[in-house]
C-alpha cells in the first residue's frame, strides 16, 4: 500500500523530481547585444510598500513562476464526499469568504493518511473559529472515499468526517499543486494553506511516510492572519497567539531583540 513505510513500491532509491524538467534553455553568446534577449528575462518579484509609513513584506511571485506561494492557487471543480453523500467543490467558491487548508495524501485504506485525515477533522471546530475550510485530497474515487468513510476508525477507516474529502482521479489537481508523483500515480502529502483573496501563503510537502501536523498548520494560519491583519509586523519563529511580534526595522526590531 501506498502510504507503508514497508512498501517498496513507494520508496524507490531513486525518486521522481516533484516537477517535470524545464526545457533546456540554448544560450547562444553574440558580441555586444543591444537587447537582453527575452529568454533570458529573469522572473520579477514585487514587493508591495502600500505606504512611506508602512511597509508589506509580503512577496508576490510572478504567476508564471513557481514557486506557488505567492501566487493564485490553481482553481478546480470536483467531485467529492461530505456527510456521507457526493458534492461538488469549487476552490474559487471561498474566495472572499474564507481560509482553505488544502492537503493532500496519497491514497484511501491505506495507514498513515487516517490518523492525519481523522486528526483534521476531530480538529475542525478550530478551524472554522478561523473562518478556515479544510479540504482533503487524493486520486481515489468518491465510491472509495465513501467506503472508507463508513468504515470504523478501530478497523481502520475513517468515521464521519466534519470536511470534505475530493476525489482527484484524473490526478489533474495534484499536477497543478506540484504533489504528483508520475510513476506511481499518487501525491505526495502536500499543504497548502489559502487565503482569502486566493492567493497560497504557506505550503509544505512531506514524502509518503511522514505525517503532518495540526497544530503547526494551525498556528502557521493563525501567524498568517496576524500579519494580513497587521501589516506593518512580521511573526518570528514559532510565534503564537499574544506572544510579541516583530516590527520590520533596523532599529524597531531592536525592541522584540531586547525583550527575549
Amino acid at each position: 500500500m501506498a502510504c507503508s513505510a514497508t512498501s517498496a513500491s513507494l520508496f524507490s532509491a531513486n525518486p521522481t523530481p516533484l516537477f517535470s524538467p524545464k526545457p533546456s534553455l540554448s544560450l547562444h553568446l553574440n558580441p555586444l547585444p543591444t537587447r537582453p534577449s527575452p529568454s533570458l528575462t529573469r522572473p520579477s518579484l514585487s514587493l508591495t510598500r502600500p505606504s512611506h509609513s508602512r511597509r508589506s513584506f509580503v512577496v508576490k511571485a510572478s504567476s508564471s513562476e513557481l514557486p506557488l506561494v505567492g501566487n493564485t492557487a490553481p482553481d478546480f471543480e470536483a467531485e467529492a464526499v461530505f456527510d456521507q453523500e457526493f458534492i461538488n467543490v469549487k476552490l474559487s467558491d471561498y474566495i472572499g469568504k474564507k481560509y482553505v487548508v488544502l492537503f493532500f495524501y496519497p491514497l484511501d485504506f491505506t495507514f498513515v493518511c487516517p490518523t492525519e485525515i481523522t486528526a483534521f477533522s476531530d480538529r475542525h471546530a478550530e478551524f472554522e473559529a478561523l473562518n478556515t475550510e479544510i479540504l482533503g485530497v487524493s486520486v481515489d474515487s468518491v465510491f472509495s472515499h465513501l467506503a472508507w468513510i463508513q468504515t470504523d476508525r478501530k478497523s481502520g477507516g475513517l468515521g464521519d468526517l466534519n470536511y470534505p474529502l475530493i476525489s482527484d482521479v484524473t490526478k489533474s489537481i495534484s499536477k497543478s499543486y506540484g504533489v504528483l508523483i508520475p510513476d506511481q500515480g499518487i501525491a505526495l502529502r502536500g499543504l497548502f494553506i489559502i487565503d482569502k483573496e486566493g492567493v497560497i501563503q504557506h505550503s509544505t510537502i512531506n514524502n509518503l511516510a511522514i505525517g503532518r501536523s495540526v497544530d503547526e498548520t494551525k498556528r502557521t494560519l493563525q501567524a498568517l492572519q496576524y500579519v494580513q491583519e497587521n501589516p506593518d509586523e512580521v511573526c518570528p519563529a514559532g510565534w503564537k497567539p499574544g506572544e510579541k511580534s516583530m516590527k520590520p526595522d533596523p532599529k524597531l526590531s531592536k525592541d522584540y531583540f531586547a525583550a527575549v
